[in-house]
């Protein structure tokens, strides 16, 4: 009995163990199927795409080259600034050469330079006006300049000592690469000697010679003093003309002689063009030939005729005292706000007023005996020849 009661335990555990295992076997072939469902073509695919040359690429590229170059640039990028900073460095410690500021363009004070007091503007060329200046601005800037230096030398006139027109055109004639003040010395011994035109024309030419030796190329000068003289006495009856036509035809005149006599000796307007006067029309630009000739021409042009004589004088006193050839006071010059030359001289008041000369400057003139008005504007005489 036991025995069989035994048996039918067993084959009911190995009924139920059989049971268990079924259930099993089946789960597993279910969630193999649904597995293999799962492995879709599609999911294939993607599992595919994830494998594809491009992500091999990718993966390739993160093994490339460029991923090692990136290292090697930042060391290039290092090197190249340790580089610069040691060459900045360098510079640094090199000596530095000294360069000269750049210059700025002299600018004219707006009204004279010599009433300004402690005013040093930089010593440089002014820029030039522009091309396109109108003619009637031109003639309004010239007739400027030519009143406000009739302020400055209201007493101005030739500065040849002469007491008729023969003297004059002697003094003029000798005047010629001296100075009037030279001419001066020298006169008055020839005309006490020789006081009319007859009296010089039959002169011994070597006496003449030897009263003529400090006004240089004396005896150039005692052939022409000679021979206008003759010419005066034999052609005009010891008088000098008072046309230009016939002064131009005697020995060692030319117009600008000429001019000299007829605006001072006749009171004829003329216009002398003498080294300072072409000197200072060229710097204002009122002219840009060179031609003695012409500049007479264009600059009678800017003027009336009846001012052409004064004009003159005002621009070669300007020339002799202030605008000099070589050194221009600038800062001295009354009409430095007119002039385009402004800085080509110096512009420093105070260095600028060192530079005038004769009565702007404290000096004697060059006339031993000049009129009035001169000498009550504080002028004073210049000394004769041999008195220091």
């Amino acid at each position: 009995m036991k025995k069989s009661a035994a048996n039918k335990e067993s084959a009911a555990t190995e009924k139920s163990a059989a049971s268990g295992k079924t259930p099993a076997k089946k789960k597993s072939a279910a969630s193999e199927k649904s597995a293999a469902k799962n492995k879709t073509p599609a999911s294939e695919k993607s599992a595919a795409k994830n494998e594809t040359p491009a992500s091999g690429k990718t993966a390739a590229k993160s093994k490339t080259p460029a991923t090692e170059k990136t290292p090697a640039k930042k060391s290039a990028a290092s090197a190249k600034t340790s580089a610069a900073k040691k060459t900045a460095s360098a510079k640094k410690a090199a000596p530095l050469k000294r360069q000269a500021p750049a210059k700025k363009p002299a600018v004219a004070p707006k009204k004279a330079a010599a009433a300004v007091k402690g005013v040093a503007p930089a010593k440089t060329v002014a820029p030039k006006p522009p091309r396109g200046e109108s003619r009637t601005a031109l003639v309004r800037r010239a007739r400027r300049i030519d009143r406000e230096l009739a302020e400055v030398y209201p007493y101005a006139h030739p500065e040849l000592d002469f007491e008729n027109p023969f003297q004059l055109v002697v003094a003029t004639v000798l005047s010629a690469q001296t100075t009037d003040l030279r001419v001066n010395q020298t006169t008055p011994a020839l005309f006490a000697k020789y006081p009319t035109p007859e009296d010089l024309a039959a002169a011994v030419p070597e006496e003449v010679e030897e009263i003529l030796r400090p006004t240089g190329f004396f005896r150039a000068k005692t052939k022409s003093v000679i021979g206008l003289s003759k010419a005066l006495t034999e052609d005009f009856g010891g008088e000098v003309p008072g046309r230009l036509e016939d002064l131009v035809k005697l020995p060692g005149v030319g117009r600008k002689t000429a001019f000299v006599v007829l605006g001072n000796a006749f009171g004829r307007p003329g216009i002398t063009v003498d080294t300072h006067f072409q000197r200072l029309v060229r710097r204002w630009r009122w002219t840009e030939e060179t031609d003695p000739d012409k500049i007479e021409a264009a600059v009678g042009a800017l003027f009336p005729k009846s001012d052409w004589t004064d004009l003159s004088h005002h621009v070669i006193w300007h020339g002799r005292r202030i605008c000099h050839a070589r050194k221009p006071a600038c800062g001295a010059c009354p009409v430095a706000p007119l002039c385009p030359a402004y800085g080509e001289g110096e512009t420093d008041p105070e260095k600028a007023r060192k530079l005038l000369k004769y009565e702007k400057g404290g000096f004697p003139g060059q006339r031993l005996k000049p009129p009035q008005a001169y000498l009550d504007a504080g002028g004073r005489p210049a000394p004769p020849l041999g008195a220091g």
